[in-house]
């Protein structure tokens, strides 16, 4: 009996074993044809990304190196450019607080003128216009005193002639 246990458990393990190779037969030949598939897309891909690279590296090195320059010139007229603008708005501000002063001192030059100017013509106003109305009244009245003496003689004269007058 004990044979007979023993030989249905070897038998047993063998159909398993059987099993198991079966399966792996097939697994292997799935693999084989993803094997055989990665060969005919992926390696020929791989050649031609590698050509690709091998043709094109150069140029790529190339292409790096001139935007590496690139950056270092544009840094470096960034700089220049602050620098030159920094000094201009120094240069600005000195030429405002300079105008600003030059513009105080105008307008000093220009109140005292115009104040001298006020004050001349006040004066003028006080020496000659007061004489000047004072001689343009006394002629008013001279001119006025003639008038009366004028009218009186011609008062007389008419009064004289009477009625020969023509």
């Amino acid at each position: 009996m004990v044979t007979s246990v023993t030989a249905v458990g070897v038998l047993l393990q063998a159909a398993f074993l059987g099993g198991m190779l079966f399966a792996l037969k097939k697994a292997l030949s799935r693999l084989d044809d993803v094997s055989k598939m990665a060969e005919e897309q992926i390696v020929p891909t791989m050649g031609m990304a590698r050509k690709l690279l091998e043709e094109e590296g150069p140029k790529i090195k190339t292409a790096i190196k001139e935007v590496a320059e690139t950056c270092a010139n544009v840094k470096a007229i960034t700089h220049k450019a602050r620098t030159i603008t920094a000094e201009a708005g120094t240069a600005v501000e000195d030429l405002l607080v300079k105008t600003e002063t030059q513009a105080a001192r105008v307008d000093e030059m220009l109140t005292g003128t115009l104040d001298s100017i006020a004050q001349a013509t006040a004066t003028l106003q006080r020496y000659v216009g007061t004489p000047s109305r004072q001689i343009g009244a006394l002629m008013n009245g001279l001119r006025a005193g003639f008038d009366v003496l004028r009218s009186r003689g011609r008062e007389a004269h008419v009064a004289a002639d009477g009625e020969h007058f023509v």
